[in-house]
């Protein structure tokens, strides 16, 4: 029997080496993993998956070329667009978490629409990850402390416990990814949600991004249900409770 994690996230991995093998620019890479990005929401959706994230782009891919960074924006825009009906045809409820300042104008409109319009949903959480990074998240949280305690909103004397960090991130309100699913063989998570991947299970597989289709991620899902999460207790512990 295959278990049904409450939130899968997925690290895009492989677009641009899909392009080079056949002797495309790299956008067009981008292009060709939109469609795996449907086939992954429509997979989540159809096995009551409760929340799916996607890392779009990281802090770190603005140092990319120029070119490549407006051509990704312009495809995220479009793609936003295009699915409007789909996401409200389905109850799917769309969030973006990341360093929004660092977006455009129009991109963070669409956005904002969309969230807005979708905000009522009570199917599928499609959660998209722009322009973020777990060190970046982590600091936006220390920073927010710091200013409640300047404001008096919260005491001196009141420790930062796990439970106060978990309400100061931008994923305040999501729940912990219970499987990672990383593309393109590469096996890091590469600065992506350090804090809330501290008991996650990991699944890195060698199919490229736009390759990755329903029958990768029901393999991603027969691997999870065969792990014994431990959360630091022994075996027997885990058996007890059962």
């Amino acid at each position: 029997m295959v278990k049904i994690p409450a939130h899968v996230t997925i690290i895009m991995d492989g677009n641009g080496r899909w392009a080079k093998r056949k002797g495309l620019e790299r956008l067009e890479g981008h292009k060709a993993g939109v469609e795996s990005v449907k086939a992954a929401v429509e997979f989540a959706a159809e096995n009551k998956i409760g929340y799916l994230s996607l890392f779009a782009f990281s802090e770190e891919n603005w140092n990319r070329p120029q070119n490549e960074i407006n051509g990704l924006m312009e495809l995220m825009i479009d793609a936003i667009i295009r699915e409007q009906k789909t996401l409200m045809d389905n109850a799917i409820r769309f969030r973006v978490i990341g360093d929004k300042s660092r977006l455009g104008e129009t991109l963070n409109s669409k956005i904002d629409e969309i969230e807005g319009i979708t905000a009522s949903n009570n199917g599928l959480t499609l959660i998209i990850f722009l322009s973020y990074s777990g060190k970046w998240d982590i600091l936006q949280a220390a920073e927010r402390y710091s200013k409640l305690l300047k404001k008096g909103s919260i005491q001196d004397d009141v420790p930062l416990t796990h439970e106060l960090m978990d309400s100061l991130l931008s994923t305040t309100g999501v729940p912990d990814p219970d499987l990672l699913i990383r593309t393109s063989g590469e096996q890091r998570i590469s600065n992506y949600m350090l804090w809330q991947c501290a008991y996650t299970e990991f699944y890195f597989t060698d199919v490229l991004w736009p390759d990755f289709r329903k029958n990768d991620f029901r393999r991603a899902l027969e691997t999870y249900s065969e792990r014994e999460r431990r959360y630091g207790k022994t075996g027997d512990q885990i058996n007890k409770i059962k």
